[in-house]
């Protein structure tokens, strides 16, 4: 069984830049799907950026694409999302999670979830 942390959160004026990071326990991270959802308020939990276990292939939902960057350690059990160019419309809490073989949008595809770190972007 997969425990996510995150960390690095903060707040960040407008343009700025974010470093999450969030760090698993359990003996099968490195065959996982990792990826990032963020929650607004009032709003649904929604897909961020996700990359695959084995090749490390990389997916963004659009609003993100070009401005965030997923990677992962898996010899440190860590995931990391860059972020730049850092606009108001991205202040939310984020949320690491954890799937099995595909990666996938629906947060409800996914079966391990972190606490979340919020992020807050000044205007």
């Amino acid at each position: 069984q997969e425990q996510l942390v995150e960390s690095g959160g903060g707040l960040v004026q407008a343009g700025g830049s974010l470093r999450l990071s969030c760090a698993a326990s359990g003996r099968t991270f490195s065959s996982y799907v990792m990826a990032w959802f963020r929650q607004a308020p009032g709003k649904e939990r929604e897909f961020v950026a996700a990359i695959s276990w084995n090749d490390g292939s990389t997916y963004y939902t659009d609003s993100v694409k070009g401005r965030f960057t997923i990677s992962r350690d898996n010899a440190k059990k860590m995931v990391y999302l860059q972020m730049n160019s850092l606009k108001s419309e991205d202040t939310a809490v984020y949320y690491c999670a954890a799937k099995p073989f595909f990666i996938a949008t629906p947060a409800e595809k996914y079966n391990y979830w972190g606490p979340g770190t919020q992020v807050t972007v000044s205007s």
